[in-house]
């Protein structure tokens, strides 16, 4: 829905492709943006060299910045300029980073966007402090925003935690390894992104229900997201997920179109199990096993769930004010599943 008398604007991401609904919204929202790079940078300042250039690392690496740009479009239910909303995004995607320090040392990644990640740049402890002083910096904006943002972070940094836990778990013996995963995900991304729409509301001054109807949207199209993320690693043409297209397969990383294939095997199916049984570094082996994954009815499967979390996303945005901001989360959805096809 445009305003009357406004033209079309700015896209709101040109990494995400959402389109541009309402010109004053995106001039709102893409000023916002500027903002929060700004802080960022400011943020992670330290008089330590050391620690002040593994911060920078991959905060000025680039990335969708999707948090901050959720966090924003929440915000314009209400008062998109209040003071308070830019350090609220500034603080989850500060949150964000640290937890990418924290999980490329524990899988022991050596590339993290493009280049090599803070554990290959220096070792695992520096990259594991540089999480922790991010956490800290992020930490330090939300007790300027209040304690209801304080505990939103702590509830979040459970998850976080647990989400974790979990995935370097593995399923137990009697879970089924689909639920398991999806479980794991809620966790890592669904929840942060729920804390960024929760945030982004709450400060606007956005009433409490709306608030919640917000959390509810951000913690599904989070859903939504990742899982649009994982069919890209396997469908894509390129590095639209930000990765090397096949990279979850060459690691080992078995996400949804692979727990898909191995729990409806068909006759002939064989050789795709016996590729995707683990990590596939073989550059042959890999092209293969790409080339049989995607044509398996396994990513029709988990398209169709990428589509039934943002039909899910889409419902909780039915209960608000039909305002411009509800027109960009809808459009959102749109562009999480149209990624993926």
């Amino acid at each position: 829905m445009r305003r009357p008398g406004v033209e079309g604007g700015q896209a709101l991401s040109i990494g995400l492709g959402i389109p541009s609904v309402d010109a004053s919204l995106d001039a709102a929202v893409n000023a916002g943006l500027d903002d929060v790079e700004a802080r960022l940078r400011a943020s992670v300042h330290s008089d330590d060299a050391v620690l002040a250039e593994a911060s920078r690392h991959l905060t000025q690496a680039g990335g969708k910045r999707f948090r901050p740009l959720i966090t924003l479009l929440a915000a314009g239910f209400g008062d998109l300029a209040a003071p308070k909303v830019v350090p609220a995004a500034v603080a989850v995607e500060l949150t964000h980073v640290g937890t990418l320090y924290h999980d490329d040392v524990m899988d022991e990644a050596e590339l993290r966007r493009g280049g090599p990640s803070a554990n290959a740049r220096w070792d695992n402890t520096v990259a594991i402090l540089t999480g922790d002083f991010l956490f800290a910096c992020a930490s330090d904006l939300l007790a300027d925003l209040g304690p209801e943002s304080v505990r939103i972070q702590a509830r979040t940094f459970q998850r976080l935690v647990h989400g974790q836990l979990h995935e370097t778990l593995g399923p137990r013996p009697d879970e089924d390894p689909v639920a398991h995963y999806l479980s794991v995900l809620s966790d890592k991304t669904g929840s942060l992104i729920a804390a960024s729409t929760r945030l982004g509301a709450l400060h606007a001054g956005v009433p409490p229900e709306h608030v919640e109807l917000l959390g509810r949207f951000g913690e599904r199209i989070g859903m939504a997201f990742q899982l649009a993320d994982d069919l890209l690693d396997i469908a894509g043409e390129s590095a639209l997920s930000g990765k090397t297209p096949g990279t979850d397969l060459r690691e080992g990383v078995a996400t949804l179109p692979v727990l898909y294939a191995r729990r409806a095997a068909r006759p002939g199916d064989e050789r795709l199990l016996e590729l995707i049984s683990g990590p596939v570094v073989d550059d042959a082996a890999h092209a293969e096993a790409l080339s049989l994954l995607r044509a398996h009815p396994a990513m029709g499967e988990a398209q169709a769930e990428v589509l039934r979390w943002a039909d899910d996303a889409r419902s909780a945005l039915r209960s608000l004010p039909h305002v411009a901001a509800r027109d960009a989360l809808e459009a959102l959805c749109d562009t999480v599943v149209t990624r993926t096809s």
